[in-house]
């Protein structure tokens, strides 16, 4: 009786055990029905991950290919863009310029080193002149034999450039944009005539040896063979408007930078680069074809 008093008047409340978690840090087994966590996806910032990037965002400098040189005047009065198998020849040819003179406006080290969409200045620095050019398809690049063009010196604008394999080339002689007086530069016949899509000139026939004669006073601006498509070349400018041009050549009987006087003889006439014994007969016009028949005397 005495036991069952003392435990009834026991009335001291009882504790639980402690519930120790023995799953903290370790992984959970997924519960039956939930749904798996997504995988993480790759360049999406995941929980603890840092605020600063680490992938090279678009648009960066190393993922913009630069511009091509002088890029920033394309489409200005008095400048050029370089299309695919242009040459620096050609380039001067079809803008009625020296070619020494385009590599020294726009300080090119290497003229044979081109890049497509480069842009060069094709007239002289300060000239408010507008050039009068309608490109034609351009050709493959410089293949013939010592065609390639020497490297000028690259110079500052204020500063004289320094002696090299490319000196600053006179101005044309006579100066001044007035209309030369033109002779025939061969005797003789015409063997096709002036179309300006398919031949910018002249055909005119005649036998290996034969001369070829400067249509007008001038200076010669390139005598070789590094255009394709015109053989043995001489490209004679006779003023700030006109340039001539004769091709297929045997034998040039003069060198870049000649002043030459109408009449002289400058070539033999051949068939490099033809089908048959001609010469190639081309007036420009601030680097523009023009009709040599309408400019030439009448025979």
């Amino acid at each position: 009786m005495t036991l069952a008093l003392l435990a009834a008047c026991d009335t001291t409340p009882r504790r639980a055990p402690p519930v120790v978690d023995r799953n903290v840090g370790r992984p959970q087994p997924p519960v039956a029905g939930s749904p798996r966590p997504a995988a993480p996806v790759a360049g999406e910032p995941q929980a603890g991950d840092s605020d600063v990037a680490t992938a090279t965002p678009l648009g960066s400098p190393s993922s913009v290919k630069p511009q091509p040189p002088g890029w920033e005047n394309a489409g200005k009065p008095g400048y050029f863009t370089v299309r695919p198998g242009d040459t620096l020849i050609r380039i001067a040819l079809e803008n009625g310029q020296n070619w020494r003179d385009i590599a020294r406006w726009n300080n090119l080290t290497d003229p044979n080193r081109l890049e497509v969409g480069q842009v060069l200045r094709v007239l002289p620095p300060g000239s408010g002149a507008i050039a009068l050019v309608t490109p034609p398809p351009a050709a493959p690049g410089l293949t013939a034999p010592g065609g390639a063009l020497p490297a000028p010196a690259a110079s500052g604008s204020s500063a004289p450039a320094a002696a090299s394999a490319v000196p600053a080339a006179p101005a044309a002689t006579p100066a001044g944009d007035d209309e030369p007086v033109w002779i025939w530069p061969a005797s003789g016949p015409v063997l096709a005539g002036f179309d300006d899509a398919r031949n910018k000139g002249l055909a005119i026939g005649g036998k290996a040896g034969d001369p070829v004669l400067a249509a007008a006073d001038g200076r010669v601006v390139y005598a070789g063979a590094g255009l394709r498509g015109y053989g043995n070349l001489v490209i004679v400018k006779h003023n700030a408007s006109y340039l001539s041009a004769y091709a297929h050549n045997q034998n040039l009987l003069v060198k870049e930078d000649q002043p030459v006087r109408k009449g002289q003889r400058i070539a033999d006439m051949g068939s490099s680069d033809a089908e048959r014994v001609q010469l190639h007969f081309e007036i420009r016009r601030m680097g523009k074809p023009v009709d040599p028949g309408r400019l030439l005397p009448a025979r």
